[in-house]
């Protein structure tokens, strides 16, 4: 995951090489293989390089381009260049062109429409000399990230990272105090694609463009996901050749690396599919065995996460490692640092995948496959909603039985058919009614479980922020197409949110996170898949499991529950460092005070550290990162 960034002088004054300087010097983490300035005389663009595709060995970014005089900088991975270097006429340069080249002559070609072309992760901006203009622009799917500030008539300045505009002394530092409770309130970034922590700095939202000139700044999206006609195959067998058809390219064309290539593997379905067909792929090319990393409890007897991923691990073509919660004392010194580190608050508890990436890292390998996007790319939506509505309740309970037994509870099955029949048979009217009547007191309550001050919920209009939270994507009419109530769960911010969280915490280490299930083609392909392969007999992502017979233990494929270790490495890293996460609080309550309701604060300290309550530990670990967090930004508040 390199770094990119850049500055345009808009009065026309030269671009400074202290300030790219600067900049380079703060996004060198997410580079550690090399870093080059380009500078004109009111613009200048960077790169620091993270080498993780056989092109960027030898491309050396900024790229020039000698006729044109454009620019570009990018992070950047291509998935279609065989089919973008035929249409340039540049399919004899296939060996020797780089992704960032091909990026810069597609611009050369269709212009603004450049993106509209790509496929893969990427952001990327290209200075246009000519025009005297800046274009930017990110893939659908969040895989890459681009912050930028701009003052009108003065300064414009884009980076991977918002820390890295933040050296400029131009540039305003204002902390975004709703940014700030959207975060205490437990996890709400997704209340706005473009937002920051930082007043002035706003992030370009997945699948846009922006288009900069010395007069004005035009921002528009350029991608949406857009449901088609509903897939019709003769036969499960063949929806799931099908899906193994698209899935296999997507996972293959994540393999292209120009080292060592690895993926996570948990005790599930998504990131158990994925080294099933790269494994396969790897061993028919001869480049196995295929790396894997796993965060395991110290216990298989009591833990069927850890039991699933032992299985998983245990066949052949796989090199596993493993990282156990028992182990994160020897792990301590890398993940404080990292801690201390932090872009943003939010993935601050995110230990066991912090501990995942570190070990990745320390075997050698910068690039790592996951399955963070699986549960919402096959997820079954409405699908007992719609069996009731055309009249199938014996196949709706059926399906409601069978997810009872996967989570285990029963009483479930009843709240699952409840829940469908309220949204099949409720007129629309009397649900919006009842959804008016419920729902402030339920925002009512979602505040009082928090710690956030009562001034701040006031100052940033916590209920309008919550409601607008809620509101978003919450209810899509039922309608015949099944397909445009997917795509809307697919296009919610919560997807966003979760990718950029993954990318920020492999980038802290130096390793770059790809996601098969994210893939474009694969989206289209599953958005307009029929419920019935999505759910069956109580089984989700039914279409996965059947094209995985054969690939995969049995144990893994029909694997009932899911059980998270993420809390359980948390946990253990604060029995660790106990007496100096609670020194760290201590210190930093005068900023926490600005936020929290003090008399919470102390009550859950005192809870903790009494009797180590599981909720109260959460609570401490969100105060100890946060208080971290505002430290490094005191000398603004």
């Amino acid at each position: 995951m390199s770094g990119i960034f850049g500055l345009i002088r808009l009065d026309g004054a030269p671009v400074s090489g202290v300030d790219l300087g600067n900049m380079a010097a703060l996004l060198g983490r997410r580079g550690p293989d090399g870093t080059h300035v380009w500078k004109g005389r009111s613009a200048g663009l960077g790169h620091t390089l993270l080498a993780t595709t056989p092109d960027s060995l030898f491309e050396v970014q900024p790229l020039e381009h000698a006729g044109s005089g454009c620019v570009i900088t990018a992070d950047v991975r291509l998935d279609n260049r065989d089919e973008l270097l035929a249409s340039l006429g540049e399919a004899r340069r296939a060996a020797t062109i780089g992704d960032a080249e091909i990026i810069l002559l597609t611009y050369l070609k269709w212009g603004e429409a450049c993106p509209e072309h790509l496929l893969g992760d990427f952001a990327f901006a290209i200075w246009d000399p000519r025009s005297r203009s800046l274009h930017c622009a990110r893939d659908g799917f969040a895989m890459r990230p681009l912050y930028y500030f701009h003052a009108p008539g003065k300064l414009f300045a884009m980076a991977s990272e918002a820390q890295a505009i933040l050296v400029l002394e131009q540039v305003p530092h204002r902390l975004n105090e709703g940014r700030i409770a959207d975060y205490l309130l437990g996890d709400l970034e997704a209340v706005g694609r473009n937002l920051t922590y930082f007043e002035d700095i706003w992030r370009l939202p997945p699948g846009h463009r922006l288009c900069l000139t010395a007069d004005a700044l035009r921002l528009e999206q350029y991608w949406k996901l857009e449901p088609g006609d509903e897939i019709r195959l003769p036969s499960d067998e063949a929806y799931a050749e099908a899906f193994l058809d698209v899935f296999t390219d997507a996972v293959e064309c994540r393999l292209r690396s120009a080292g060592p290539v690895g993926s996570m593997l948990s005790g599930g379905m998504d990131s158990g599919s994925i080294v099933a067909v790269a494994r396969q792929s790897m061993t028919r090319s001869s480049r196995g065995p295929l790396p894997t990393f796993s965060a395991i409890g110290p216990d298989p007897d009591s833990c069927v996460e850890t039991r699933t991923i032992h299985a998983a691990a245990g066949v052949d073509g796989i090199d596993p490692h493993f990282v156990d919660h028992s182990m994160v004392g020897e792990w301590m010194p890398s993940l404080e640092e990292s801690i201390h580190q932090l872009e943003e608050p939010g993935e601050g508890h995110m230990t066991l995948l912090r501990a995942v990436n570190l070990l990745a890292r320390r075997k050698g390998v910068n690039t790592l496959l996951d399955g963070a996007a699986g549960d919402i790319v096959l997820g079954q939506g409405s699908h007992l909603t719609r069996l009731l509505r055309r009249g199938h309740w014996l196949e709706a309970l059926c399906q409601a039985r069978g997810l009872g037994r996967f989570w285990a509870p029963d009483q479930l099955v009843w709240t699952w058919m409840i829940q469908a029949a309220r949204g099949a048979f409720m007129p629309p009217p009397i649900r919006a009614l009842r959804r008016a009547l419920t729902g402030r007191r339920r925002l009512e309550r979602f505040v009082e479980k928090s710690m956030i001050s009562p001034d701040l919920a006031r100052r940033v209009n916590i209920y309008d922020r919550l409601t607008d939270l809620h509101g978003y994507g919450a209810y899509v009419p039922l309608t015949d197409n099944f397909a445009l109530e997917r795509s809307g769960k697919i296009d919610h911010r919560d997807l966003s949110v979760g990718r950029e969280r993954y990318e920020r915490v492999a980038a802290a280490v130096g390793v770059e996170p790809r996601d098969p299930f994210l893939d474009r083609r694969l989206v289209n392909f599953c958005v307009n898949l029929p419920g019935e392969q999505l759910l069956s007999d109580g089984w989700q992502k039914i279409i996965l499991r059947r094209a995985m017979a054969g690939r995969m233990p049995e144990a893994v494929r029909y694997r009932s529950g899911k059980e998270h270790l993420g809390l359980t490495f948390t946990n253990a890293l604060m029995q660790k460092n106990r007496d100096s996460i609670r020194s760290s609080i201590d210190e930093s309550r005068i900023l926490l005070d600005e936020y929290l309701d003090p008399s919470l604060v102390d009550r859950t300290l005192s809870v903790y550290y009494e009797g180590e309550s599981e909720k109260e530990a959460d609570d401490v670990f969100v105060l100890y990162c946060f208080g971290d967090w505002l430290g490094r930004h005191s000398h603004i508040l």
